[in-house]
């Protein structure tokens, strides 16, 4: 994780405002204005009682109540006119923050995301980015706002004498800047790791639901159970911290105050007595500071809340600065398939090497097998046609041009690839196959269905194509899943079909049928296929054999 400040995540979240810049100011304006009619219902009534006590004030009651009214009045409307404005902005940039944060992880996928804890993920896409929220909608504008209204009512209360405008910039100083600091330099890195312990927790409960039936099975529930309540009380000791850290801000805010307050108050009766103000320059001036905090105070309280909303807006910034490792390409000639090949291909995991100088040649409209053990890199030679992952040396082709210079989505469209594990999301079935060609009729998602040899199964459901799947494909079985994984292959009628053991979970009646699908799909595709089952080669032209990463 990339260590920035508060100031590098503040500056990079304000970045992306800029679509929003004009609801911002009138957020700020409104901001403004309201506060200015809070503090002034205060600052008019104490020109009511003067003007009661017979002092000269150049008001009449009647002028003084009406706009005790007005201000009032306005400051509901502006107050809700404000937040309205700030919390449209929030929401909006949340939703273009998850959309970026989508088109990362789309960038990133599946070479950065291979192994990525999913739970952790899932943390940041929903409670960090909701964090966020807070920095949105009540620490923009309010800190512009406090700006604008420090300098009006310095002035204001400037006028009545210079030391008592000093005295109120100093008191909106330590309350709106000092203290919030010094709180956040306290708090340390608490919010950092309390996001990070949350998304712990969140990928430790996400792995105990998977694996729910195991638990079970081995009557390891007691073990799980405590082990997550060991990392639910660490995260409450963490925001134990981070509570008493904002009661600690809020307690010093309240203390300076008063103090402040009555420092207002002490210096407008001791220039009251040199004879430098009137009455007037002591009631109005203390009243003013006294009704004037509010804009101040809340950036006060955001010196402890913030470290939370900066952790978890540092925890989205890592994944919008994560560099892909393998770059989509666009601009590049569109080309149609014909033949692939593998040439001297070297690739590794890290340090470990998974294929070494391995050749394979592909030509159109044939049948490459591929065997060999678990673990000696077929599934990584489909994966590096795909271009899930760049190779280290050696060149992949499609049509005699490296892949990594063909325009990616036109590579995808050449392809279809199915994998051993078969993801199904939690729709229905229709919507399912449909994500291998979104606009397919009907008739076409059940021809694709009747190759795959799955058509009678669906239709023996409730109901048939809508029938809803449930997460992850649990209501299924292997090979249904597998069935419609190949159904989505056919769907997708690309020239080049990549099938890693696409039989594996099958019995060998539907083995055959899926082979003689296979057979009379050929004509017109090229298919390389990955497989252990023999019964499976027999429809190859060329067998490639993969022992520790080599052809043989």
């Amino acid at each position: 994780m990339k260590k920035r400040n508060g100031f590098q995540v503040m500056a990079r979240l304000i970045g992306l405002v800029k679509p929003l810049t004009g609801f911002m100011l009138l957020a700020v304006l409104m901001g403004f204005i309201g506060h200015l009619c809070a503090a002034f219902i205060t600052i008019f009534g104490g020109y009511a009682v003067l003007e009661a006590l017979r002092f000269d004030t150049s008001l009449n009651l009647t002028v003084l109540f009406v706009c005790v009214v007005v201000f009032a009045v306005a400051r509901g409307f502006l107050r809700y006119a404000e937040q309205a404005c700030n919390h449209f902005i929030a929401f909006k940039l949340l939703a273009l923050l998850r959309d970026k944060v989508f088109q990362a992880l789309r960038r990133l996928c599946p070479a950065k995301l291979e192994g990525r804890d999913k739970g952790d993920l899932i943390s940041v896409i929903t409670s960090d980015i909701e964090l966020l929220e807070v920095f949105y909608a009540h620490t923009i504008s309010p800190a512009v706002i406090a700006f604008l209204f420090t300098v009006v009512m310095c002035l204001f209360i400037g006028s009545f004498h210079w030391l008592l405008g000093i005295v109120a910039l100093l008191a909106y100083l330590v309350i709106g800047v000092v203290i919030p600091l010094v709180t956040s330099k306290l708090s340390g890195d608490n919010g950092m790791r309390f996001r990070a312990k949350s998304g712990e927790l969140s990928s430790f409960v996400l792995d105990s639901l998977r694996g729910l039936s195991e638990t079970q099975q081995y009557g390891q529930g007691l073990k799980r159970l405590t082990d997550m309540n060991r990392q639910t009380d660490g995260l409450a000791k963490d925001e134990e911290k981070m509570k008493r850290a904002a009661g600690r801000n809020a307690a010093v805010t309240n203390v300076a105050v008063l103090a402040f307050d009555l420092l207002m108050l002490f210096t407008s009766v001791l220039l009251y007595q040199g004879g430098m103000v009137d009455f007037t320059g002591v009631l109005i001036p203390t009243l003013s500071l006294f009704s004037s905090f509010g804009p101040v105070i809340a950036l006060a309280a955001l010196g402890s809340t913030l470290q939370n909303t900066f952790a978890a807006g540092n925890r989205v910034l890592d994944i919008l600065d994560e560099t892909p490792m393998v770059e989509e390409v666009t601009g590049k000639p569109e080309i149609t398939f014909a033949g692939a090949a593998a040439e001297q291909v070297t690739f590794s995991y890290g340090t470990e090497i998974i294929l070494s100088n391995v050749s394979v040649e592909v030509p159109e409209h044939s049948v490459v097998g591929i065997v060999g053990r678990s673990g000696s890199g077929k599934s990584t030679l489909l994966k590096l046609l795909m271009r899930f992952w760049d190779v280290r040396q050696g060149k992949v082709m499609i049509s005699d041009m490296p892949i990594d210079q063909i325009n990616t989505a036109n590579l995808r469209e050449l392809e279809s690839f199915v994998t051993q594990e078969t993801h199904l999301f939690h729709d229905s079935i229709k919507n399912n196959l449909r994500i291998a060609k979104l606009d397919a009729a009907d008739e076409e998602i059940e021809s694709a269905c009747k190759k795959a040899s799955v058509h009678e199964f669906i239709m023996s459901l409730p109901q048939g194509y809508d029938t809803p799947i449930g997460e992850l494909g649990d209501t299924l079985s292997g090979g249904e899943r597998q069935r419609l994984g190949l159904a989505r292959a056919f769907l997708h009628d690309a020239p080049l079909l990549l099938l890693d053991e696409p039989t594996s979970n099958l019995d060998s009646l539907n083995e055959a049928v899926i082979l003689k699908s296979l057979h009379e799909e050929r004509k017109g595709k090229t298919v390389v296929l990955v497989s252990h089952r023999q019964s499976t080669m027999r429809m190859a032209d060329k067998v490639y054999s993969v022992e520790h990463g080599r052809i043989s």
